[in-house]
């Protein structure tokens, strides 16, 4: 059994493709490699959640009731998930939830009763692998076209994309800065993201 006894996600690009202050459950879009990082998880007895700030609801651009129905609609296409923890205030409101800030780190790991030593997050920029340092967790960095080059340099573990990451966390917290995908040759191209199968 893994010593990792849980993993929470941030949303907008890490698990589905990120549209800024989306309030449309119809534009939610897994992206590649989710459904198989999860299933992964699940498989192991790995306890999922996701941990998202979603300022729009202080800029007055989202309401609670969007927040939810976008989450219920992740929650449809890649859950169940044993967690979601949303920070809805902005920037400079000074709460303790908002990342890079623990809060919502710390609240979602009680609320699935797991010590922040046993969990990871996984997100797409440095104020997710911030949060989960401050919570005292393991944060792994999966950048996008949106992460800064300084978050990715920063960060304490980097993968290149979301299934990596979590392949490396399947057997215990992440070693190593850079992770790599340690599939077989054969596997990593007959079923790697946007691969086709070898002839």
């Amino acid at each position: 059994m893994s010593p990792v006894k849980a993993v929470l996600f941030d949303r907008d690009g890490t698990l589905v493709d990120d549209v800024p202050y989306n309030a449309d459950p119809d534009r939610v879009r897994p992206v590649a490699g989710a459904r198989e990082a999860l299933t992964l998880l699940r498989a192991r007895g790995i306890r999922t959640g996701v941990v998202t700030n979603q300022s729009g609801v202080a800029r007055g651009l989202l309401t609670d009731a969007d927040v939810r129905a976008v989450n219920h609609r992740v929650d449809e296409l890649l859950g169940p998930f044993d967690v979601f923890a949303v920070c809805p205030h902005g920037p400079d409101d000074g709460c303790h939830c908002r990342k890079p800030e623990p809060g919502m780190v710390l609240w979602a790991a009680g609320r699935i009763c797991t010590a922040p030593a046993d969990l990871v997050v996984i997100g797409d920029i440095g104020a997710d692998v911030e949060a989960a340092r401050r919570a005292g967790a393991h944060g792994i960095l999966v950048p996008t076209a949106q992460t800064r080059p300084e978050e990715t340099a920063a960060a304490d573990h980097v993968a290149p994309d979301l299934l990596t990451a979590v392949r490396a966390v399947l057997d215990g917290p992440p070693r190593g800065r850079v992770l790599a995908d340690e599939r077989p040759i054969q596997e990593a191209f007959t079923t790697g993201p946007g691969q086709g199968r070898c002839r």
